[in-house]
């Protein structure tokens, strides 16, 4: 395979194919009733029902909890599993 060196694009050749892009890719606008759907599915909690998950401390604290203890020990399990392959080719 023949290795060509990567040579900067003269500003000419640059410009051209920006015009070109720029009139390739027009930008569009979505129709309102896909929009009016999207706006549907997509569900942005009310503040004060943010500000009550947020008030709930004790169970994001147990689930974080629990993230950092499944974390824990999957790494330990990661750790023994290298270490006994290791032991096992020398």
């Amino acid at each position: 395979m023949v290795r060509r060196k990567s040579s900067p694009l003269p500003d000419d050749v640059l410009s051209s194919l920006e015009a070109r892009l720029a009139g390739t890719l027009k930008p569009i606008q979505p129709s309102r009733d896909m929009v009016q759907r999207l706006r549907e599915r997509i569900r942005f909690p009310a503040p004060e029902e943010i500000a009550l998950r947020l008030g709930d401390w004790k169970k994001m604290f147990l689930v974080l909890g629990g993230v950092m203890s499944g974390m824990v020990l999957f790494i330990t399990l990661a750790r023994a599993f290298f270490y006994l392959m290791s032991r096992k080719s020398v």
